[in-house]
């Protein structure tokens, strides 16, 4: 089973779902002494089974797949449809795009899906939005796969620690991407990451990994310094050589003139944050439909806006630290990080 003292660096590459992590990426941070990871949230089994695979021939690391744990979901009334996909016509972008009503399954079957997974058994299994079930945890656990699970608050944690799992990531509101609370709809503590980790550290039995803002070797240091056993980041490695980040994203990333970070439920009917442009600002307080079917619903939008570099309809998700984002192979961040926390420059 894997333990966090292997690692040569306390880090783990955050999953992001939506083709973001690749085999080159995530293998890249395994030979570099951290793990690394696939977002699978909306990935077919065939898929997942090709990612881990040519993964695993580019390195003897450990990987991490992650995957959402969807509630059950039905398409709403007739009049919410119309109002939702009133709210996202009318956009001005280049080529145009076209919006159709996602018909059932609306998401993969997780089933189907860890069959991959447990024929190529990475080093460990995470998951967003939930607990997995208990056949899920002693399934892993019977292939020597260490599993963990997000918690924004204390509560959450609790549940987490008793169904089983191996480990905590904890998600402070600093985080890019979408906040991991259990209920889709309901209370968010919105703790940060200082504060969360000092809830969790004092309460749960098991090992915590920090997660939110997090973007330097400083950084890293003060949430171990607070108990974290390791560190989760995502925004950081957005800008590296192996991410299959787009261009146009990069440059938003990578740009002195810095926009403020917001949260939407407008791409994905699910709370997430990203760096604000014109979709997020026109979104707000528009109606949306569930999750995945609203994330689903803007996949043509989002797809005409990367093809046209429009950074002002893609969903630009990254943390409230994305400012420091540096632009570097994954080798040369992963020694910077070293470098820093070291205290060296």
């Amino acid at each position: 089973m894997f333990e966090f003292s292997q690692l040569e660096l306390p880090i783990i590459q955050a999953p992001m779902a939506g083709g973001l992590n690749t085999p080159l990426l995530a293998s890249a941070v395994c030979n570099a002494g951290g793990v690394g990871s696939f977002g699978f949230a909306y990935t077919d089994a065939e898929k997942v089974a090709q990612d881990l695979a040519q993964t695993k021939a580019l390195t003897s690391g450990p990987v991490n797949a992650n995957f959402f744990i969807f509630q059950p979901v039905e398409i709403p009334s007739k009049q919410t449809i119309i109002d939702a996909v009133a709210a996202l016509s009318g956009f001005s972008l280049e080529g145009g795009y076209s919006l159709a009503i996602p018909t059932q399954p609306f998401f993969p079957d997780i089933i189907l899906q860890l069959e991959a997974v447990w024929a190529e058994q990475p080093a460990m299994l995470t998951f967003h939005f939930g607990i997995p079930s208990e056949e899920i945890i002693q399934a892993a656990h019977a292939r020597e796969i260490s599993v963990g699970v997000t918690a924004t608050n204390v509560t959450e944690a609790r549940a987490i620690v008793k169904a089983g799992a191996d480990f905590i990531v904890a998600q402070g509101i600093e985080a890019g991407g979408h906040r991991g609370t259990f209920s889709p709809d309901g209370y968010d503590s919105e703790l940060p990451l200082e504060q969360l980790l000092r809830e969790l550290v004092a309460e749960a039995s098991i090992p915590i990994v920090a997660s939110g803002g997090l973007m330097t070797g400083l950084d890293i240091n003060r949430a171990l310094n607070l108990g974290a056993v390791a560190v989760q980041m995502g925004t950081g490695f957005l800008c590296c050589d192996e991410s299959s980040t787009p261009s146009s994203y990069r440059e938003i990333l990578l740009s002195d003139a810095l926009r403020p970070t917001q949260f939407t439920r407008g791409f994905s009917g699910r709370r997430a944050q990203g760096i604000s442009n014109h979709f997020m600002v026109a979104m707000e307080h528009k109606p949306t439909l569930p999750f995945p079917i609203q994330n689903t619903l803007t996949g043509t939008v989002r797809k005409a806006a990367a093809k046209s570099n429009d950074v002002e309809f893609q969903s630009l998700w990254a943390g409230k630290g994305y400012a420091k984002s540096r632009a570097m192979s994954v080798a040369e961040l992963m020694q910077t990080l070293q470098k820093e926390m070291s205290g060296g420059k």
